[in-house]
């Protein structure tokens, strides 16, 4: 496969794209899937937990590929971290959509065998006012999913110091995302990802896209402050200690840019 190089010198080869595509496809058949098949047999807290599990597994999967993002919000944090060049956003950008829609696709295909199953107007997608559990308005949605998203991109750049997730920060991660998760369900059924509230709206039908705006532009707020915030805070860390072999990784992003090689 071509090998490019990203803005830290660390090579990025075409895999990441697939890396992205498929982690964001899994991620939403099975957590968002979670919700549509599930959801009164495991509940919001099953449904939170699916969520955290299933990126704990696909980072631990992903991590050393692509850094496992499958979110544009991440992606976005990441790139004003300056782990990440604009151009390798972008194409993070496109798979993790065509990822998500594909994931929503191959999910419907399921929930169509599923007697009695109603697939439209929900179908797992986020929204607020009267698609919201509380029937919360779209300013208090609009902050809400600022919040947690800006939680969820924040931890996921303070537990990581390169493009490359390693050691246990998988588990912060996936912790993070079952937290905001069931926080966020009442309020707008928890998107902090705008791949993962088109995936399902596209088939939902009724409100679902009308709504997306929010869904879209709130997490890439909250991206932004996260990475604003993070900057200030771990402003003098320049790498994080790799929970597996003990090994302080401050002295490899370095030598990365040096010789092209990955941490």
């Amino acid at each position: 496969m071509e090998t490019r190089t990203t803005a830290g010198d660390i090579p990025v080869d075409t895999s990441s794209m697939v890396a992205e595509f498929i982690g964001t496809l899994m991620l939403v058949f099975f957590a968002v899937g979670s919700a549509v098949l599930g959801a009164e047999y495991i509940g919001t807290v099953g449904i939170a937990l699916a969520f955290g599990f299933t990126l704990v597994a696909l980072t631990y999967a992903l991590g050393r590929i692509s850094g496992c993002h499958i979110n544009p919000a991440i992606t976005l944090g990441v790139l004003l971290a300056r782990r990440i060049e604009l151009r390798t956003a972008i194409e993070y950008w496109l798979a993790q959509l065509v990822g998500a829609i594909v994931g929503g696709a191959v999910l419907l295909l399921l929930a169509k065998q599923v007697p009695g199953l109603r697939t439209s107007g929900a179908f797992g997608s986020n929204g607020y006012g009267s698609r919201s559990a509380v029937h919360m308005d779209a300013g208090g949605a609009f902050l809400a999913e600022l919040m947690l998203t800006f939680l969820f991109v924040y931890i996921y750049l303070a537990v990581t110091s390169t493009v490359r997730v390693r050691g246990l920060a998988p588990l912060p991660i996936g912790l993070t995302l079952a937290v905001v998760t069931l926080v966020g369900i009442p309020l707008t059924g928890a998107s902090v990802n705008p791949a993962r509230s088109l995936g399902p709206g596209i088939y939902a039908g009724g409100d679902a896209m009308s709504q997306y705006w929010l869904f879209l532009i709130a997490p890439l707020v909250g991206a932004v402050f996260a990475a604003v915030v993070h900057r200030f805070t771990h402003a003098g860390v320049t790498g994080a200690v790799d929970a597996v072999d003990g090994v302080d990784t401050a002295d490899e992003v370095p030598r990365a840019r040096r010789t092209g090689e990955a941490p």
